[in-house]
């Protein structure tokens, strides 16, 4: 009799895209800074049970992977709500990071999930610039201040020190997968879970890194109805933004920045 009046389901829907952590002058990555309005915003919709989060990055930053999964938690856990994650393209390394924090995980069948590593790169010019004729100077206080310079020869002790706080961060990232997945996990050690290896969304669902194949709209209309609102949140890049990122950059500066980016997804394929 009254079901007229009766108020439908909204699910917040916040899109979270792109490499995590600085891509550069003038253009912005995913980082908390640039996210933390929208998050908010999201959950704090009045009498929600749930929040949607869809993910696409293949990481970047283990610090801001990390701050934004624990706002995430944060929000959550203050809102008293549930977090459903939703992996797009893909959700590797910081960008699975960041999925630990939905209550459940869900991908498409081709999506890429895992690499729970750690990873550094650069490169060495030591020769190259012998070559061109170039002679560089720098001064330091301190031994340790030009530790793995790239134009210079890589030292054993510099490497051995890098490694450790690669083993320190992996160890960190894995405490936070097996807080989130906790049982649901499938033998981590003989599937090689946390070596850096990454899987398709259908290989993932069986090993437990995920709860389910999916899109946003398909699994939220199952779970609350087809006349379920999803509200979405996602940040604007605004007109200035968008100007300074492409007329103003050092064209350098410009292109390393679209190479690594592209490097970035180009190891998963995309």
């Amino acid at each position: 009799m009254f079901s007229f009046f009766k108020k439908k389901k909204i699910v917040p829907h916040v899109r979270l895209t792109g490499i995590i952590g600085s891509a550069g002058k003038f253009k912005q990555g995913m980082e908390l800074a640039n996210q933390r309005d929208i998050l908010k915003k999201a959950f704090s919709v009045k009498k929600i049970t749930h929040v949607a989060i869809s993910i696409n990055s293949p990481g970047g930053s283990p610090v801001q992977s990390h701050l934004i999964y624990s706002y995430i938690r944060q929000l959550a856990e203050k809102n008293k709500v549930k977090v459903i994650i939703f992996a797009e393209d893909v959700a590797a390394s910081g960008g699975y990071f960041i999925a630990c924090a939905g209550d459940e995980i869900y991908a498409n069948s081709s999506s890429i999930i895992g690499s729970i590593g750690v990873i550094s790169a650069s490169f060495g010019f030591k020769d190259l610039i012998q070559k061109i004729g170039v002679e560089r100077r720098v001064y330091t206080a301190g031994k340790n201040k030009s530790t793995l310079d790239p134009f210079k020869e890589e030292k054993e002790e510099d490497i051995k020190r890098l490694k450790t706080i690669q083993l320190e961060l992996h160890e960190d990232f894995i405490k936070i997968v097996e807080k989130s997945r906790g049982t649901k996990l499938k033998d981590p050690e003989k599937n090689n879970i946390f070596t850096g290896e990454f899987w398709t969304g259908k290989a993932s669902l069986k090993l437990g890194l995920i709860d389910g194949i999916g899109n946003a709209d398909q699994v939220l209309k199952d779970k609350f109805g087809d006349k379920v609102i999803i509200k979405t949140f996602e940040k604007p890049k605004g007109f200035i933004a968008r100007k300074l990122s492409s007329s103003f950059q050092d064209p350098v500066e410009k292109l390393a920045n679209i190479i690594e980016e592209k490097s970035m997804w180009q190891r998963f394929g995309l």
